[in-house]
């Protein structure tokens, strides 16, 4: 049965009364809305005792209108008139000037809880501001799409930090966005001022589908739950030479290329038995992105048991079977710049993927250490759990 959650941005009448006498900007995106899909850009603006005077915009633009990957400047909002500074063009991190007009900063975005998601990095780099220049921050708390009791993935080593691993966190977290502040701020050489805004009836143990809240789409690429539950995993093929289907309407969910045999892929990965999941062949043709307009062959992946499913480890299992199939096709990006790592680096955290995933004996490798891993954060993260322990 679902239950109505209410987010954060569901109590802004105690936000109002926190931010009373205070300008206050606000870092959002088109998931910032409350369970009446009123904007919590169009609210904050209303306020009567506090002044909205700065919006930060990060990936994807302060409405959503831009795809992935795509820099911008500052701007003004159309609608409100209030001047958008740019997290995700020139700077990437709040300067002493955008934050000269403001005496706090709201936080109210949808994340998934999964490290390589750059809303994660933006609230990092904010918090490091905030603590900086002395400025408050108020984090409305929102549900993890995927629930708060699985966590995977290996850490993020030190040297790989960027914007798609800002702090060291697991793939999947397994903490909300407020908790993932909490964690992050008593880490901090310099504290923020941080005040979290909970969530009221969200338990560990739900999916985003039990909540009863409207998914909005987080970014352009993320259209659904069943886009969530894999994302975790297949976006280390955005690392790769492998479509991880952008340019359909099923990203992430589908892998292929044109040098690859969809059946052959799929055989061999449901021959693995892999928990809850299926690997169909499917054909199919991105409209932009790797391969744009070429007709890819790969798999569809399927989860039949979200409980049972394991994002990471498939992907994992996945990228071993490819590069085993197709050595001769099967490419790593190159860094996107001189000087940089190449880009599964920095999306996995470290270079291991890149140097063992080849051979069965690495890939056991990595998934024996990234599970003791997983296991070790889960006790450190216990004592930042807002909404309890095991469900």
């Amino acid at each position: 049965m679902e239950r109505m959650v209410q987010t954060g941005a569901d109590r802004l009448s105690l936000l109002e009364s926190e931010l009373r006498g205070l300008r206050f900007g606000l870092l959002t995106n088109p998931t910032g809305i409350n369970r009446r899909f009123e904007s919590v850009i169009d609210r904050c603006a209303g306020f009567k005792s506090a002044a909205l005077t700065a919006l930060f915009a990060c990936e994807h633009g302060i409405r959503g209108e831009r795809q992935a990957g795509v820099r911008f400047g500052d701007e003004k909002d159309d609608k409100t008139g209030i001047p958008v500074f740019s997290l995700y063009g020139d700077h990437k991190r709040p300067t002493e000037e955008m934050m000269a007009g403001v005496d706090a900063v709201v936080f109210d975005i949808q994340d998934l809880g999964v490290r390589f998601y750059t809303y994660l990095s933006t609230l990092v780099y904010m918090m490091e501001a905030c603590a900086a220049y002395g400025k408050r921050l108020i984090v409305l708390d929102r549900p993890n799409p995927l629930g708060g009791i699985v966590s995977e993935g290996g850490m993020l080593e030190a040297g790989y930090e960027s914007m798609v691993g800002a702090w060291v966190v697991p793939f999947r977290t397994g903490l909300t966005i407020g908790e993932f502040a909490e964690y992050v701020n008593s880490h901090m050489p310099v504290r923020c001022s941080l005040q979290v805004v909970p969530l009221l009836g969200w338990r560990r143990d739900m999916e985003y589908p039990a909540t009863g809240l409207p998914w909005i789409m987080p970014s352009p690429n993320i259209p659904t739950m069943d886009t969530v539950r894999v994302y975790a995993g297949n976006c280390l093929f955005e690392g790769t030479n492998v479509s991880e289907g952008r340019g359909t309407t099923r990203p992430f969910e589908l892998l292929g290329a044109p040098w690859m045999d969809g059946r052959a892929v799929g055989e061999a990965v449901n021959r693995l038995g892999l928990s809850g999941v299926h690997a169909q062949p499917v054909h199919f043709t991105p409209t932009f992105s790797k391969y744009q307009g070429e007709l890819c062959s790969g798999v569809q992946l399927f989860v039949t048991d979200p409980a049972a499913y394991r994002s990471v480890a498939t992907a994992l299992h996945l990228l071993h079977t490819v590069a085993v199939l197709y050595p001769a096709q099967f490419q790593w990006t190159l860094p996107f710049k001189e000087g940089q790592k190449p880009f599964i680096d920095y999306l996995s955290g470290s270079d291991l993927v890149r140097t063992s995933i080849h051979t069965e004996t690495g890939l056991n490798r990595i998934l024996s250490l990234w599970d003791a891993q997983a296991k070790a954060w889960n006790d450190a993260r216990r004592p930042y759990l807002l909404y309890g322990g095991e469900a």
